[in-house]
């Protein structure tokens, strides 16, 4: 799909295959998903006529060693959101689904959107989401187990699973260990965590997810956080009818880390506190009241980082 300069090519991926469309070829271009197919696809790209711009959608991790391979090669390309590509094709009338399909449908998306490209991230940063991603896994199985343990009987099963738990403690503590070295070694890591972490309710862990999970807080417009976070409320009128705003989409780990600040916010923040103590009283239900506290957490982060010489009273 072409723009007078510019090809906006659409990349499937899947765990072993990558199919690129629109091509010369009518059956389309498929490459392996691994160094040796990233090489090839960026060579067919370098060999194109015009400037290329690639078009993806998250594929569940599979996608990450090629984003990082596209980057060092110089080629632009932009991540986007699977339930965008979708919508998107329904709006064109297609229902049907095989990779290749997808990837004319990625193309198609690019020319009509020209979405800007995904900017790299830098290492420390990558390697932050990789660490937050892990302790949020091991935090999961650790709360599984504990329930599963409520539930052992016989002896040996119990040690066993208290054995198990133990471990995975450990490896829970040398991993926060190791997120606590990762932001002492880039100065400009820790001064975040330093000034969210001067906020009533955000502690260092919870400092550290919503910089993995919103590496643009800092940069953001007003309103733009709480939008990515999912805290935005969106309307549902339709002539005369007034329906009930509700929250949609949005980054889920980062809305789960605003949620557990709100709820110390609610009970600790001087400044949170009162707001959500006066939206109980208006008869606001709590998830609505702590809701509105986390689109204010959402944005006093992004205010933070993007106004250092902000401070709180």
């Amino acid at each position: 799909m072409q723009t007078s300069s510019l090809t906006y090519l659409g990349l499937d991926i899947a765990k072993l295959t990558l199919d690129l469309s629109p091509v010369t070829s009518p059956k389309g271009h498929s490459f392996t998903n691994d160094p040796a197919g990233h090489r090839r696809l960026i060579k067919f790209i370098r060999s194109a006529a015009t400037p290329s711009h690639l078009i993806l959608e998250a594929s569940g991790g599979y996608e990450r060693r090629l984003m990082d391979a596209l980057h060092q090669a110089l080629i632009p390309f932009t991540l986007i959101n699977p339930r965008k590509a979708r919508d998107f094709a329904r709006s064109k009338g297609i229902l049907a689904k095989t990779d290749r399909l997808d990837a004319k449908v990625l193309a198609e998306y690019g020319r009509v959107n020209q979405p800007a490209a995904t900017p790299p991230l830098a290492p420390t940063r990558t390697r932050l989401k990789a660490l937050v991603a892990r302790r949020q896994e091991l935090l999961v199985i650790i709360t599984q187990e504990q329930h599963r343990s409520e539930q052992h009987q016989d002896p040996f099963v119990c040690r066993q699973g208290a054995a198990l738990l133990r471990a995975l403690k450990k490896h829970l503590v040398k991993l926060e260990a190791e997120l606590a070295t990762l932001e002492l070694s880039e100065a400009s890591l820790h001064h975040q965590v330093q000034r969210l972490s001067s906020v009533q309710g955000i502690g260092r862990r919870t400092a550290w997810l919503l910089l993995a999970a919103l590496p643009e807080l800092g940069t953001l417009a007003r309103g733009q956080a709480a939008a990515l976070a999912g805290l935005a409320p969106y309307n549902y009128d339709s002539g005369p009818f007034r329906g009930q705003r509700h929250i949609l989409h949005g980054r889920v780990q980062a809305r789960r880390a605003l949620y557990m600040a709100a709820l110390v916010a609610a009970r600790c923040n001087p400044v949170l506190r009162p707001v959500y103590q006066r939206l109980r009283a208006a008869g606001k239900p709590a998830k609505v009241a702590l809701t509105a506290l986390m689109r204010r957490l959402a944005e006093l982060a992004n205010h933070l980082l993007k106004n250092p010489e902000f401070k709180l009273t």
